[in-house]
């Protein structure tokens, strides 16, 4: 048996080892601290009254009753917090209006001012001494709103005389942008010898973590402390002293150093949580007004209507081929619904950073892209997992399948036609992104192998034996990660009682990051992982872009390292002088230094006990020169009833590459988390509006997620040996890589179901998702064609 401080033990649980993460003993204990587990003397609770109305003027606000109501102790308008000092949340900018102006969205407040934009706006709070008493006193405020015409999809926004949501977007387009050349696109559609058009949507999501939004804010020695549930506590500090940095009462919430946001476990974000919201800024103007701490703790239909949601794009997509199934063109036509009240994110999800793995891993040379954010009355859209890279992959993957229908080529085959080789590497793509690394035929073999796509006839006929139509898809693909924020430092605490602690402004939100820290950390210094401990969600601590774009790792992950090395490095003459012996001649290994060619030496801890406080600091950074690009080969097979048209997902195979693997049990959890997600999006998952932007799935009664009823397990591969080239660690991106191979994967497995079996034009029709009844009227050929706007 070897000692629990042994080299031996330690290297059991670095980089490359499947370890238990070291999160989860506290959460499956019911010891996780989540915002919701706090409970602060004199806590208060906020209660919003939302708007039941998608358009309408705000004529008056009745709060007297609700005020005189028992336990109530404030109540606000939008007009209260306008004229207490409270400004509208940072306006999303950097585009441009199709006239060429800068994109104008509508001022988004805490609280409604004068007109509401979409069904569930908060137009009043109300602050009370319990959640009960705030409830009762919600509903009794009165709010007389006159309707006004509403549209909820962007066919109808963009109709001509459609009601108007914003003034400054004129024909409901906030902003447009074009990519690649169209003439020279034009030139190659006409001289092509086959030409592929496809309709595709990718509707609209709800991300849906397990836990909902959260926030608690109060005085803490003169300073405005928030704690809620968030991936990037940094820039919700830069958001609420924006908001509230204005208020002449309220010095504590003007600058940076005066707000402190604080963040325990997060259950789950999935891009849902990287934004300020209205609530925070309501919230945290009420702590600072009555100088008590105040609660919001969302209930689930409130995030249906005001969370943001994620996808909602609408696309004309064309491929222009030559005979030998080579692409000449791509020309894509997209209109993308972010709502009424655009997030920054939102916009730039569907104009530029989709549009960056327009040509995937395929040398496609001349594009044309046109792009339209749409304003129309409904919630906005942001960052869902994958935040455009999804529907662009989707959408290139789609119109490969139907070439390849066309061509009568295998879908393999076609995709390998395509290729970029390694020897073109690194490959500079249209959109000017430049891939470093990678082998993706390499990867098409692989993926093709372990599915067994040529034993896939006989499983067709044994599935045609019990009367089940079997198809299979595929799904090639990159995506771009890094989030364009390749920078991060983290500070290193060793103490003299025996602890390592690392502390990042990158943030946990169920992924395992502070597992693959801590096996970093293992790497270097060379202790059992117990030793490690990982801090993270604390602006007087750490700060910087948080976590989103599959970046923890690839930047963060790159900080810690080089911190740790630090860390070491910054011992040596310490422990020189402890030693008496030169700093050159000092050597660190498994938690001790010693004198080379001796067997003097001092431990770390005890090195640590030694310094001032007991305490070994320091801090490092790292720098990735560039985004990380992992890439993947799916390949799933479904069976479906040609009665029923319900879809069972009966094999899903994966081949990926995202570089170097540090924790291998929590990518193979990332990589088949995320296709199940993916999934969903293929077969179930919708929000939907009615007509006049009344939200009909608002809830999970009518909202359908993934059950493990809906698919059989997974065989998942990774090859190591395509390391990333711009970062420190090797590391690629692996948290959104499942969700965006898996919808494609699907719906050209369905797609394929049903054109074997000779529903050829029903096939084509397909859009997501594929629920029962979808796949049943396009096997009778009576599919809904997809509406796309005009021009």
């Amino acid at each position: 048996m070897n000692a629990p401080d042994s080299p031996f033990a330690a290297a059991r649980f670095g980089s490359g080892h499947a370890v238990r993460r070291i999160e989860d003993p506290a959460l499956v204990q019911g010891q996780g601290r989540f915002t919701d587990d706090v409970q602060p003397a004199g806590q208060l609770f906020i209660r919003f009254v939302r708007s039941p109305h998608a358009h309408g003027r705000i004529t008056a606000i009745d709060t007297a009753t609700a005020r005189a109501m028992p336990g109530v102790v404030a109540v606000y308008t939008g007009a209260d917090l306008v004229a207490a000092g409270v400004k509208p949340l940072a306006p999303a900018g950097g585009f441009k209006r199709p006239d060429g102006q800068p994109m104008s969205p509508p001022p988004k407040h805490a609280l409604a001012v004068d007109v509401v934009r979409f069904v569930g706006e908060a137009v009043a709070a109300v602050v009370a001494e319990s959640r009960e008493a705030a409830r009762a006193a919600a509903d009794a405020v009165g709010v007389d709103i006159e309707p006004l015409p509403a549209v909820a999809d962007a066919v109808a926004a963009l109709a001509e005389g459609a009601p108007q949501v914003w003034e400054g977007a004129p024909g409901n387009v906030l902003a447009e942008m074009q990519h690649g050349d169209a003439a020279a696109t034009a030139a190659a559609f006409a001289g092509a010898a086959h030409r592929i058009s496809l309709p595709i949507g990718n509707q609209r999501l709800a991300p849906s973590p397990l836990e909902p939004r959260s926030v608690l804010a109060q005085m803490e020695d003169g300073r405005l402390n928030v704690r809620l549930s968030s991936q990037m506590p940094t820039g919700v500090r830069g958001g609420l002293v924006h908001c509230l940095g204005a208020l002449a009462d309220a010095p504590a919430s003007r600058t940076n150093e005066n707000v402190r946001v604080l963040v325990g476990d997060v259950g789950g974000g999935f891009g849902m949580k990287t934004a300020l919201y209205p609530e925070d800024v309501a919230t945290a103007y009420a702590a600072l007004a009555l100088g008590r701490p105040v609660k919001w703790q969302a209930e689930r239909v409130e995030e249906f209507l005001t969370a943001v949601h994620g996808r909602d794009l609408l696309s004309r997509a064309e491929m222009a081929l030559d005979a030998d199934g080579k692409v000449l063109a791509l020309r894509i036509r997209s209109w993308a619904n972010v709502g009424a009240l655009p997030t920054g994110a939102g916009v730039a999800i569907q104009l530029l950073v989709g549009p960056w793995v327009t040509t995937s891993i395929y040398d496609i040379r001349t594009i044309h892209l046109q792009l339209s954010a749409v304003l129309t009355h409904t919630a906005a859209t942001g960052a869902y997992r994958g935040a455009g890279r999804p529907e662009a992959i989707y959408t290139l993957e789609r119109l490969f399948d139907a070439a390849a229908r066309e061509l009568q080529l295998d879908p393999a085959e076609i995709r390998r036609r395509n290729m970029i080789r390694p020897a073109q590497l690194p490959y500079s793509n249209p959109m000017g992104q430049t891939y470093d690394s990678g082998h993706f035929e390499q990867l098409l073999d692989q993926g093709l192998a372990l599915a067994d796509w040529a034993g896939f006839e006989a499983r067709r006929a044994e599935s045609a034996a019990r009367g089940r139509l079997r198809g299979r898809g595929i799904a090639t693909f990159l995506e771009w990660t890094g989030g364009n924020a390749l920078e991060e430092n983290a500070q290193v605490r060793i103490t003299g009682d025996g602890f390592i602690e690392i502390t990042s402004a990158t943030m946990p939100m169920g992924q395992g990051i502070a597992t693959s820290y801590a096996q970093l950390a293992v790497d270097v210094f060379g202790v059992p992982i117990e030793r490690i401990r990982i801090l993270q969600g604390d602006t007087d601590r750490a700060n910087g872009f948080g976590s989103a774009g599959s970046r923890s790792l690839f930047t963060g992950g790159a900080a810690a390292f080089v911190a740790a090395q630090q860390a070491v490095e910054a011992g040596k003459p310490l422990a020189a002088e402890a030693l008496e012996a030169g700093v050159g001649d000092i050597e660190y290994a498994a938690g001790r230094y010693t004198v080379a060619g001796t067997d003097l030496g001092i431990g770390l801890f005890e090195l640590a006990q030694r310094q001032p406080g007991a305490v070994l600091r320091a801090e490092g950074g790292a720098k990735a020169s560039a985004p990380s690009w992992p890439n993947g080969c799916h390949i799933c097979e479904v069976e479906v009833d040609p009665a029923t048209g319900h879809t069972a997902v009966v094999a899903y195979a994966s081949v990926n590459d995202i570089g170097r693997i540090v924790s291998p049990v929590i990518v193979r959890g990332q990589i088949e988390g995320g296709a199940v997600q993916g999934i969903g999006q293929a077969l179930c998952e919708q929000v939907v509006y009615d007509a006049q932007g009344q939200l009909l799935s608002a809830s999970f009664m009518d909202y359908a997620l993934p059950k493990v009823d809906g698919f059989l397990g997974f065989k998942t591969a990774f090859d190591e040996r395509m390391p990333c080239l711009t970062n420190r660690l090797g590391a690629k991106g692996v948290g959104e890589l499942g969700t965006i191979g898996a919808t494609p994967a699907v719906v050209n497995a369905v797609v394929d179901a049903l054109a074997r079996a000779g529903h050829g034009r029903g096939a084509e029709a397909l859009q997501m998702p594929l629920t029962a009844e979808t796949v049943w009227r396009g096997l009778q050929g009576r599919s809904v064609p997809l509406a796309l706007p005009a021009g």
